[in-house]
């Protein structure tokens, strides 16, 4: 009898993974990806069975215990969100070339739209770049077959796949058929080849004419893929390629039957056999893809006789953000009635720190310090004290990537600005913040470095962090001036603290750093009720 659930599509991910016999899920917290591991930490299944399901401290060292799992025999899930594979692209690119064990798949959730990003990046790209294949969902169902799909094929073939969502996918329900029989799980077994994992210039030399030589072996695969076919149509004028979910915003167009011929892709490289039957019958061709025009761009070459590629690079669909039904119907220039949305006189509401949140009070205490100093002299980081940078506050100058804030503090201090100050959260400074103050001790640069410590990973939804406990430990081990390392509870009594504080450690000509701590509303609610 077969069970049905219903499922966000990151949920429908982690159900397939523990079908698919995962022993480990390794993972960061990250928008729109983080459900994937909170749905296997909750879950009958994975409790009873001691799934590894702990949170990692970013997404490279997720990877990396990931592929040690896989060494030993075993199926992993990797879980992070686009700009985290940033972080974890050492590692990728290189078990690109040794190849895994056990069966790895590594989903990353992309966010177009930058609906909670620093940018609008693709996936696919590094899937390109690595040479290795990549499955892209239209749906829930999808997303769960491809789970276990791509976990047996990567064992099959000892390559990591890639698992492509995107926002709307990730946080959309749907009915998902779930399999009557679960894989179970592997059980230790060494690689074959003792040399496999040793990137030693002889060796990944023939890895990597290992990998070259499975192209061959991947494009036969995406050709033969259940998930990439080739839709009849009667107006020839036309032919549609559509990948992953933009598949639903074409059907959702036309949802008894598509007047155009079609080719569904879900599962990459691309499906050349398809393709070219559709070059073949068709006057023109309209690329349909969320992000990057990836697919338009190789079709241009892949066809290279002149033939008309319509999409985002020539302008019939918007060059950014995300595609939805009614921009589908605009580039096929159809009519459609006026979609309910938010009304156009409807003042947008910005996003706000929590009342109560202890962020509050050291901006406060910041910004009067700040007076004496001038603006824009404070660096931050990616967290939810980065609404520091709106007003009321407007007292931190930048947001780049994971653990830039110490960095580009550093770097400034080193030009001879002054005063130079960092503000980190807690989970943000153990993610990517430790080296940068490795540097700044090793140089004794004249640098401020505020943690604000909340004691959790507040902007994904408060899962605990690997600083909890132990973030003055971290910075003396690291070599911080015991006489100029702080911790004082981030509250409006204690604001005449912080700022003396702030002014004592801004007159030293060294390594500071402040830990304003108080435990995050959100968290503290959440643990009160238990």
């Amino acid at each position: 009898m077969t069970t049905k659930k219903l499922l966000l599509g990151v949920e429908a991910i982690g159900q397939g993974a523990i079908d698919g016999g995962i022993s480990g899920v390794y993972a960061y917290p990250g928008t729109p990806s983080t459900e994937i591991t909170e749905y296997i930490q909750e879950n009958r299944t994975a409790i009873d069975r001691n799934i590894h399901r702990q949170w990692s401290a970013n997404e490279k060292t997720a990877m990396e215990a990931a592929l040690g799992m896989s060494y030993a025999g075993k199926r992993t899930l990797v879980c992070m969100k686009h700009v985290g594979l940033n972080v974890a692209a050492d590692v990728f690119m290189n078990i690109a070339v040794t190849g895994i064990n056990g069966g790895m798949v590594i989903t990353v959730a992309d966010d177009p739209s930058m609906h909670s990003s620093q940018n609008e990046q693709d996936t696919r790209y590094y899937g390109k770049f690595a040479m290795v294949p990549v499955f892209e969902p239209a749906n829930q169902q999808e997303a769960y077959d491809m789970t276990q799909t791509g976990l047996e094929l990567s064992e099959q073939w000892g390559i990591p796949v890639l698992l492509r969502i995107t926002t709307r996918l990730a946080h959309s329900r749907s009915g998902v058929n779930l399999v009557p029989q679960p894989q179970p799980e592997n059980g230790i077994r060494m690689p074959e080849d003792t040399m496999q994992f040793v990137l030693l210039p002889g060796n990944a030399r023939k890895r990597y004419n290992h990998l070259l030589s499975s192209q061959t072996l991947f494009q036969k695969a995406a050709d033969d893929s259940p998930y990439n076919r080739f839709e009849e149509g009667y107006d020839r004028s036309l032919g549609i390629v559509c990948c992953g979910i933009a598949y639903n915003y074409y059907r959702e167009n036309f949802p008894a039957r598509s007047p155009y011929p079609v080719v569904k892709i879900g599962q990459y490289p691309l499906p050349e056999k398809a393709l070219i039957r559709l070059e073949a019958e068709v006057d023109e061709i309209l690329v349909l893809e969320e992000g990057y025009p990836i697919v338009e761009e190789q079709l241009r070459g892949f066809y290279g006789r002149g033939r008309k590629i319509l999409g985002r690079l020539d302008g019939t669909l918007p060059r950014a953000g995300e595609l939805n039904p009614d921009l589908v119907a605009a580039a096929l220039k159809l009519e459609r009635s006026e979609r309910a949305g938010i009304p156009s006189w409807l003042a947008n509401r910005p996003p706000a720190l929590c009342k109560g949140c202890g962020h509050h009070d050291t901006y406060k205490a910041l910004n009067e310090v700040m007076e004496e100093h001038g603006r824009g002299k404070v660096f931050s980081d990616i967290g939810c004290y980065t609404l520091g940078a709106l007003p009321p506050y407007n007292s931190i100058y930048s947001c780049v990537d994971m653990g830039a804030s110490v960095t580009m503090a550093k770097g400034a201090a080193d030009a001879g600005l002054f005063p130079s100050i960092a503000v980190i959260g807690d989970s943000t400074f153990t993610h990517s913040g430790i080296t940068g103050l490795l540097d700044c001790v090793n140089e004794k640069s004249n640098v401020v470095l505020i943690i604000v410590d909340n004691e959790s990973i507040s902007m994904t939804g408060g899962q605990d962090s690997s600083a909890f406990g132990r973030l003055e430990s971290i910075c003396l081990g690291v070599g911080v001036d015991p006489a100029h390392l702080h911790v004082l509870e981030a509250l409006p009594k204690n604001h005449e603290q912080m700022v003396q504080l702030l002014r004592q450690e801004i007159a030293w000509n060294g390594v500071s750093v402040i830990i304003p701590r108080r435990e995050c509303i959100q968290k503290m609610a959440r643990r009160k009720r238990g």
